[in-house]
């Protein structure tokens, strides 16, 4: 197993932790694994790390952190690093998520413009997602929130509530986080 394939392990091992309902060992595990790759480290690990570490946060703030370091890191990463990893990915099908997640974080805190900008973004990229749980989970996130985002706005709110749903599509307390 190559150094590469032992920190997608530990990756995958923190994600468990996180959908066990462990956070902070998730967190800790993340945080471990972020501090060794680095600012420079490899961008397919940074950009995986930091799309499940803003799920970890409780500040929206900080969420929107994590996101926009997953966003840049993707920026990076090429087909063939994210084809090392699984052979039918490609790194245009993470930026309807990671585009999502943004316009989730803007949402929350009340920047509809930018919400609506990331939400176009995500949309610019949907024909990269599968017709399967995964890509319908994605559509429908974006629905809600773009259905979010003209109530509210509709009404003149300033400010919008808290927002999560999990990488399955399953809605925890937001229907707009993926």
């Amino acid at each position: 197993m190559t150094a590469e394939d032992r920190t997608m392990k530990r990756i995958e091992e923190a994600i468990g932790l996180q959908h066990a309902g462990d956070p902070e060992g998730s967190r800790q595990r993340f945080t471990e694994i972020w501090e060794e790759t680095g600012p420079d480290g490899d961008a397919f690990h940074r950009c995986v790390l930091a799309h499940y570490m803003a799920d970890l946060q409780q500040n929206p703030q900080d969420e929107l952190a994590w996101d926009r370091l997953a966003l840049e890191a993707a920026d990076s990463v090429t087909d063939s690093r994210v084809q090392e990893h699984h052979a039918s990915l490609s790194i245009r099908g993470f930026y309807p998520s990671l585009h999502l997640n943004l316009a989730a974080d803007h949402h929350r805190l009340g920047d509809y413009a930018q919400a609506r900008a990331h939400v176009a973004l995500s949309r610019q990229h949907m024909d990269a997602l599968r017709d399967d749980d995964y890509g319908q989970g994605i559509r429908s996130a974006v629905q809600r929130l773009e259905s979010r985002l003209a109530a509210a706005e509709a009404e003149g709110c300033t400010t919008s509530p808290g927002a999560r749903v999990s990488d399955d599509g399953v809605s925890t307390n937001d229907p707009t986080r993926t």
